[in-house]
């Protein structure tokens, strides 16, 4: 391309023109003094001073006057929050459930021992055995009668609680219009004898799965302990020896103790037990997989806190002894069968004391409890249950 200027020759522009190898120089030697203006005014640091954190975070949980749950973000190095999060998480979901069930109790007015302003204590120290006596509103002259017989109370319950790790509470729901007659008279009886811990759970009976999950879930968070058990309130136990049961297995991670059994499928509409989901067990005429005895079975920690984080995906079926078996079966459990902990009623409990083989629990199995319990479980107690000093003297 000819560039042309007027007035201006050929000549005059070809001075005036500077040589494209002077350009080429120039831009270099410009770039090198670049370079080394840079390197003398901007050091790098060395890599070793740097440090080295990450976002990961660990956040601790406070439970506020109004019972919902408040956390408080921790800024941590990232090895010592990547070591810690899968241990956080858990603890999170728990102290979470703690908060929900006291909360729930709160609203309703019950003031149960495992409350919020009990939670954190309840927490930090350790407990051999949180038991649950499943109940109902209609059940005051049960409670009245193991109060009367195997379960301890005022002082020496608490005592038992201190000393030897040992919770005993009446485990009840709320009523479906909740703080109606039924409530307030649970309260009543709280405020009498402070042995409640009440669920967020709707009471009913085709809901004992759906309670049985609340109950785990709601016992974990409130106290660390080693095992969890749900018994019936229709039950005779003897504790020391539930208690001496347990410590066998308590180096074990997850144990799920009870009475096993494998009963058939009932199909058949109308009839007791009735499993609306037969399909699933395969054809006519099968049988359950084995499972713990509703009336009375326990868990390890490992398997309630289990329960407690996946109680959203864990399916119901209509039997909740099935549906704890079920929730179990697919995962590395020891299902220790313990024939002491589903001992018949007198004589079968008597003569087996007699012979120093005392039962756990007792009842009839034609009723899946003791017959009349309000009636008979004085006289089962007093031929059966084990003497007044062995639950001071056990050592667990």
């Amino acid at each position: 391309m000819s560039v042309k200027s007027r007035g201006m020759g050929g000549g005059e522009l070809a001075k005036n023109v500077m040589p494209r190898n002077w350009v080429l120089l120039l831009c270099l030697g410009s770039f090198c003094a670049g370079m080394l203006f840079t390197d003398r005014m901007w050091t790098v640091p060395e890599t070793k001073d740097m440090a080295r954190t990450s976002r990961l975070e660990d956040a601790r949980i406070n439970i506020k006057s109004d019972g919902d749950p408040q956390f408080n973000v921790i800024h941590r190095s990232s090895d010592d929050s990547i070591g810690k999060l899968d241990k956080t998480i858990p603890k999170l979901e728990l102290k979470s459930t703690a908060a929900r069930a006291a909360h729930g109790s709160a609203r309703d007015g019950f003031s149960i021992s495992g409350s919020l302003k009990n939670i954190e204590t309840n927490l930090k120290r350790k407990y051999f055995m949180v038991i649950g006596i499943n109940t109902a509103f209609s059940s005051r002259k049960r409670r009245d009668s193991i109060r009367a017989t195997w379960m301890p109370q005022g002082e020496k319950r608490k005592k038992l609680e201190e000393e030897k790790g040992i919770v005993i509470r009446f485990v009840i729901g709320h009523s479906l219009t909740s703080g109606g007659i039924l409530d307030k008279a649970i309260k009543a009886e709280e405020m009498l004898h402070a042995d409640f811990l009440q669920l967020d759970h709707v009471e009913g009976y085709m809901e004992l799965s759906a309670k049985t999950k609340t109950y785990f879930s709601t016992a974990v968070a409130l106290w660390d302990a080693e095992f969890y058990i749900k018994v019936d309130d229709d039950v005779h136990v003897n504790l020391a020896t539930l208690g001496t049961i347990l410590a066998r297995h308590r180096i074990k991670p997850r144990v799920y103790i009870g009475c096993m059994k494998s009963g058939p499928v009932l199909a058949r509409k109308g009839v007791r037990y009735h499993e609306p989901e037969y399909w699933k067990f395969g054809g006519v005429g099968n049988r359950y997989f084995r499972h713990a005895t509703g009336q009375l079975y326990g868990i390890s920690k490992d398997l309630a806190t289990y329960i407690s984080i996946n109680q959203n995906v864990l399916h119901k079926y209509a039997n909740e002894d099935v549906a704890l078996g079920s929730w179990l079966i697919g995962l590395d459990v020891e299902h220790v069968d313990d024939r002491r902990l589903c001992c018949g009623t007198p004589p079968d409990c008597e003569w087996k004391a007699q012979a120093g083989n005392i039962c756990a629990a007792s009842f009839d199995w034609k009723c899946s409890g003791i017959c009349k319990p309000v009636e008979r479980i004085s006289d089962i107690h007093q031929r059966c249950g084990e003497d007044e000093s062995a639950l001071l003297t056990a050592s667990f």
